[in-house]
């Protein structure tokens, strides 16, 4: 694997989170903002408000900005995030998760927690020369956030559904050629 743990599930879910941006919007109502944070295993404080929804969702253009710069603007955004929420980096453990890092408070605001959350994974990916992992959709429809954490840096897709639909119209290009 190419980075720890937290910073895998972190950066998948700002993947997931800048992407559900997209149409259709998959992040409109508190239930979906729950089965998210669910989907994602985040830990600390849940409102459930509306309020918190509107913070969350106001968060993604922010987040599809840093997952899809280069490294030098990268690191800039990074530095202001974390400066920015007074992040201080400590070392945590629960649940089934051993020693990791968490650089914010669990009680902090939930929008304040996912962008040092992504910030911190970021800050692996800028270390280790990685940011090519990430990417938009090679679909020519789609504008999504591809996170490529394969070992021959082959994912170009954001999703099956845009996979599958870009092989099934290659084949049909093939039958008709």
């Amino acid at each position: 694997m190419v980075f720890a743990h937290d910073t895998v599930v972190a950066l998948q879910a700002a993947v997931a989170l800048a992407n559900s941006a997209l149409e259709p919007d998959t992040l409109t109502t508190v239930d979906e903002l729950t089965g998210f944070l669910d989907t994602w295993e985040y830990t600390g404080r849940r409102d459930g408000t509306a309020a918190e929804l509107a913070e969350v969702r106001a968060l993604r253009p922010a987040l599809r900005e840093l997952l899809l710069a280069e490294r030098d603007p990268a690191a800039q955004l990074v530095n202001t995030m974390l400066a920015d929420e007074r992040a201080v980096p400590q070392l945590v453990r629960h649940g089934r998760h051993d020693w990791h890092i968490h650089a914010i408070a669990p009680d902090a605001a939930l929008a304040r927690r996912i962008v040092v959350e992504t910030a911190m994974a970021m800050v692996d990916v800028i270390r280790t020369g990685e940011t090519s992992r990430l990417g938009v959709c090679a679909d020519d429809t789609c504008a999504g956030v591809v996170l490529d954490l394969s070992r021959n840096r082959s994912r170009r897709y954001c999703s099956a559904a845009c996979g599958n639909r870009n092989a099934v119209a290659a084949y049909r290009a093939r039958q008709r050629s």
